[in-house]
């Protein structure tokens, strides 16, 4: 906080000399005035404590200073191959702005100037033929790019360009803070202190799309959240016959396999050791399920290097509003204790073994509530 908190207090002047326009002399009060702005979205940038509220945060205050009528937050993995998460930051016909995730693809061409920007670590515009200026800024830290930014806008965008590279020293700096508490060190997911929020982020927008339906009362049922737990069959007999420098090697590719096969709007965990959780969103089970079928076959079909071919054993379970986190992973990993006693390379949902019978026994003997 104390590295974010420099940089403001240093570059904020120069940022708003270089940002505004030259006026006319006029009143001594517009340069504070100005000062006050910049800094209360600083405050209000770094009063964040989640990485994805301090994405879409990033993006509105940018939009709002430079001005811009788009911006861009692109990150990428830690390996620096894949794009991991796409913010979008757009003006809509209110004069307001609508910030929120997208599924990234790396592939698309309007990207490619964004990881021409990474690649080269320089910030630069480029003037369309349509006109559109766009200012592209990247996001460094010891020398390494998390990503950039892209601003957008009918007008010149040369003086906003040191206002975009402070808020991306800061956020570089501010981000490094917050991946070291909630992010996994070796693969980048999400780590267990974060679940929790997660989980209850998820539902916020599923009820508002259920009260709608409501209203509606016709088309598809709204989303539910679904939980996931899997496991690498065989892990230890990895680390005893390659090493667990190997073994460390299987859990970084395969999480690189979990954000290819999954949406933006799946939030990907690594609980400790070989076991990953997964929270989506479906329709039905039959939609959960078709997505973690085609991730365990996506595994299964890999060849890693040295060890060959690795299989996953996976567990799921409905979640609802009401229900204790503990409780959605006792479900899950009940279905993940099946699958590893059924011949492992499987998966199995808790509710749809519970509608064959195969964990009546259990239920018999537990009771109707989950014990955690």
């Amino acid at each position: 906080m104390s590295v974010a908190c420099d940089i403001v207090t240093q570059e904020a002047p120069a940022l708003l000399a270089r940002a505004q326009p030259v006026a006319a002399p006029g009143p001594r009060s517009v340069v504070p005035s100005a000062h006050a702005r910049l800094l209360d979205s600083v405050a209000a940038f770094t009063h964040h404590r989640d990485i994805d509220a301090l994405d879409h945060s990033l993006a509105l205050s940018l939009a709002e200073l430079a001005p811009a009528r788009e911006v861009l937050l692109c990150k990428r993995t830690i390996d620096g191959r894949r794009m991991d998460s796409l913010v979008r930051c757009v003006a809509d016909a209110s004069g307001g702005f609508v910030v929120g995730a997208c599924d990234p693809d790396e592939h698309d061409p309007a990207l490619q100037p964004v990881w021409h920007c990474m690649d080269g670590q320089r910030s630069h515009v480029e003037v369309g033929e349509d006109g559109c200026h766009r200012l592209y800024v990247p996001i460094l830290h010891e020398g390494r790019a998390l990503g950039a930014l892209q601003l957008e806008s009918g007008a010149a965008l040369d003086g906003a360009r040191a206002l975009a590279e402070g808020f991306a020293r800061i956020y570089a700096n501010y981000i490094t803070l917050l991946n070291e508490s909630e992010r996994d060190k070796l693969t980048g997911l999400y780590n267990r202190r974060t679940f929790e929020r997660h989980l209850q982020r998820m539902f916020l927008p599923l009820a508002v799309a259920r009260r709608a339906q409501e209203r509606r009362a016709a088309g598809l049922g709204t989303p539910s959240v679904w939980l996931a737990i899997f496991d690498i069959d065989h892990f230890k007999r990895i680390n005893d016959t390659y090493g667990h420098i190997y073994g460390d090697e299987v859990i970084l590719l395969l999480a690189q396999q979990m954000r290819a096969c999954f949406r933006q709007g799946d939030v990907l965990f690594r609980f400790g050791g070989e076991e990953f959780v997964i929270l989506l969103t479906g329709h039905d089970e039959a939609e959960a399920r078709g997505a973690l079928e085609r991730f365990r076959e996506r595994v299964a079909s890999y060849l890693f290097p040295q060890v060959g071919y690795v299989t996953v054993s996976v567990g799921y379970a409905r979640a609802a509003p009401g229900d204790y986190p503990e409780s959605v992973i006792d479900r899950a990993d009940k279905a993940l204790y099946y699958a590893k006693e059924h011949g492992r390379n499987r998966t199995h949902g808790y509710e749809e073994m519970l509608g064959r019978g195969e964990l009546a026994c259990e239920l018999m003997s537990t009771g109707s509530i989950d014990l955690f």
